[in-house]
């Protein structure tokens, strides 16, 4: 563990290498026992071998990550991520969130910010979990909220390892869990869900914002054109990476529709389910509550 800072910040150093050996472990066996197809970008390959893949992948793209978020979006992820904190609005007291694939802390941060401006009497800590089967995007994430410094208020925030389709959390845990440009990576989106709604308390809120499709022709030209012949070019001249964003833009075209990734929410369990589009649908918040 950390010595504390000034803030009160708990970060469980321990837990993690124990959760990361569990969460590939458990891919690793689960991916074993049933190894069928599936896509990695435009490509078809074994399930035992997809994890294998994105966890390399932003193992190479951590160190410069935010970077390039900011160098593909012009920026406007922050934008996106901002409304995406606006349309959670989070109330209440002793809230615990759970920011899955959260590894560099941008959704994480928004939120302490967030809470560090209530002027509620007597507002009971919250705290934050932040998850990502990638340590490398974890320790990022570490450095940036060390250097941030940011005033607390008694909420925490911890980091931990894990794999999002079997996570080392109880049942009704959490009273938000959100997931940030991460959904589409993972190998079983089912499973994903299936796990989100287990780890929520009843009345606790589902949020993802995710790369989604663009159903104007024109503009989908476009961005097609931006996205394969600019964004890999772009990571090799700023983070000496080509592949890892190849393969980012084809996974977005592999991820789901958004009527049909609002049914996958929907037949995890979760009710009142609905999406936004933003920027054409680009991108797309989808939200659901377990009730």
């Amino acid at each position: 563990m950390l010595p504390l800072r000034r803030t009160s910040l708990l970060i469980h150093r321990l837990p993690l290498a124990r959760f990361s050996s569990n969460a590939r472990e458990n891919v690793t066996q689960s991916a074993t026992q049933h190894d069928s197809d599936t896509h990695f970008g435009f490509q078809t390959v074994k399930e035992s071998d997809k994890w294998k893949k994105v966890h390399k992948v932003f193992e190479e793209v951590a160190a410069s990550y935010d970077l390039m978020n900011d160098a593909m979006s012009m920026g406007i992820h922050r934008v996106w991520k901002d409304i995406f904190m606006e349309r959670l609005s989070p109330v209440g007291n002793g809230i615990r969130l759970l920011d899955m694939a959260g590894g560099t802390g941008d959704i994480a941060f928004r939120y302490m910010k967030y809470l560090q401006k209530q002027t509620t009497p007597d507002r009971k800590p919250s705290h934050v979990t932040v998850c990502d089967i990638n340590q490398n995007m974890l320790d990022v994430g570490q450095q940036r909220w060390e250097k941030l410094n940011l005033p607390t208020a008694g909420d925490t925030i911890e980091w931990v390892c894990a794999d999002a389709e079997k996570l080392p959390f109880e049942d009704s845990s959490f009273s938000v869990y959100t997931i940030a440009f991460g959904i589409r990576n993972c190998t079983h989106i089912d499973k994903v869900l299936s796990e989100a709604h287990r780890v929520l308390k009843p009345g606790g809120r589902f949020m993802c914002l995710e790369f989604s499709h663009v159903n104007n022709e024109y503009l989908k030209w476009v961005y097609d054109q931006y996205s394969f012949q600019v964004i890999p070019p772009m990571g090799q001249i700023l983070a000496n990476q080509w592949q890892p964003y190849q393969y980012l833009v084809e996974s977005i075209r592999k991820f789901p529709q958004q009527n049909e990734f609002k049914a996958m929410i929907q037949n995890a369990g979760f009710k009142c389910v609905e999406y936004e589009n933003l920027t054409f649908g680009v991108v797309a918040i989808h939200s659901g509550f377990k009730l």
